[in-house]
């Protein structure tokens, strides 16, 4: 990357971190001029008193309706009831609590509403032809996103969704090379600068809240962006300073996942972190995830197992390929890191990264084999090494690296 010229046109919505921030909710939205909110959440998350509770109390009377409905297949079918319970509660403003599901989930149901009466034709279109678009003219329903996990990708004007309208939908069952049928929905996706939530709220008492083992599996996906956003095609000068002050304050803050309770100034850095990590992710030039990415997605046509789980076993493994094929700017993750580049040759400095993120992923208490992870079958792999070599990620990787099936396949065979 050329460092004296570059691109960076990135538009996220206000940031408010800090411990109870969310009573500040209602402040903001008077900011915005919104007066009527749809509180959009998990079915878990819905009914978890800890969380919503002070959500309600920052919300006020400004809360007219809740849709604690999403689950971990977000599917489309959700977004549009999403949708229709925001029209029936003459909603101008949806709050989403909760982790990248309902997020995503969320950003859908925006992208629904600027198209008013024409939602559900625009959804029964979007099953038959796998684009869901934002209508040109429309005016998407502004949210305001409550994130309670690490996945980092909260900052982002892109969602993910299975095309089907049924409300919930077999992940599994739509195969590990994601062949689709009649019965077997597909993946879709949508993406707009419309769609970037207008506030985010990083609450450290709703964290709290979360299981230990599900901020431990996301967390681990919110770091490997910050390794991916350095060696990005895309990267620039300000996501290198950003995602390299991200990885070093998760890199020390987040052993504290597991503690009980968690320490308040380490939780401090993970949130801090976790915002650095993904600031400019999903830029105007593009998504600046990439091959570790490509693999975690190439699982979740195969299984539901959580790609944070996925990324802690292969994200080693995967690296240690990238730095055979590439540089992969390794001297700018080492820095990152904390790691010393002086005194090492340059397969020593790769050597060095590798273990420091297994470290990272031992600290989470992670896998470090595919076979220890439930879901996962090795008959499947060839399956899925044509899934990753598929995704769109993989055009993103590092200049050199541009792994064939069979070498894809061979990375998945060594982290079994």
């Amino acid at each position: 990357m050329a460092s004296e010229r570059f691109t960076f046109d990135f538009r996220p919505g206000r940031i408010v971190v800090g411990p109870g921030c969310v009573d500040r909710l209602g402040e903001e939205l008077d900011r915005q001029g919104r007066e009527r909110a749809l509180l959009v959440s998990g079915r878990t998350v819905g009914t978890t008193s800890a969380v919503v509770d002070p959500i309600r109390q920052g919300l006020g009377d400004r809360l007219v309706a809740a849709f604690p409905e999403t689950t971990p297949a977000k599917t489309l079918g959700t977004a549009l009831a999403g949708f229709e319970a925001a029209r029936n509660a003459d909603a101008d403003v949806v709050v989403a609590v909760g982790g990248g599901s309902t997020l995503d989930t969320a950003k859908v149901l925006a992208a629904l509403s600027s198209h008013g009466d024409a939602a559900a034709a625009i959804a029964r279109d979007a099953v038959a032809t796998g684009g869901l678009p934002v209508a040109p003219e429309g005016d998407p329903l502004p949210i305001v996103a409550v994130p309670t996990t690490l996945a980092g990708a909260d900052l982002s004007d892109i969602a993910g969704v299975t095309l089907t309208l049924e409300r919930d939908a077999d992940l599994a069952a739509e195969g590990a090379g994601g062949d689709t049928d009649a019965q077997t929905p597909r993946s879709g996706g949508v993406g707009d600068p419309r769609l970037m939530p207008a506030a985010l709220f990083y609450d450290a008492d709703l964290f709290r809240t979360t299981p230990a083992s599900v901020l431990a599996t996301s967390a681990m996906n919110g770091f490997d962006k910050g390794i991916e956003m350095l060696y990005s095609p895309l990267a620039t000068p300000i996501t290198d300073g950003t995602a390299a002050r991200g990885l070093r304050l998760l890199r020390s803050g987040l052993p504290t996942i597991r503690e009980e309770p968690m320490d308040a100034e380490r939780l401090a850095d993970v949130l801090a972190g976790i915002v650095n990590v993904q600031y400019g992710l999903a830029g105007a030039e593009g998504y600046r995830a990439s091959i570790v990415h490509a693999f975690g997605h190439g699982f979740s046509h195969a299984s539901d197992v959580h790609q944070g789980t996925i990324h802690g076993v292969v994200a080693p493994w995967v690296l240690r390929y990238v730095f055979r094929e590439a540089d992969a700017r390794r001297e700018i993750l080492a820095e990152a890191l904390g790691l010393d580049v002086v005194t090492r040759s340059d397969d020593e400095v790769a050597a060095a990264i590798v273990d420091a993120v297994e470290a990272v992923r031992d600290d989470l208490g992670l896998p470090s084999r595919l076979r220890d992870v439930d879901g996962v079958e090795q008959a499947d792999f060839p399956a899925i090494a044509e899934s990753i070599r598929e995704d769109d990620l993989l055009a993103v990787a590092p200049e050199g690296v541009d792994p064939s099936v069979a070498e894809i396949a061979a990375i998945l065979e060594r982290a079994w």
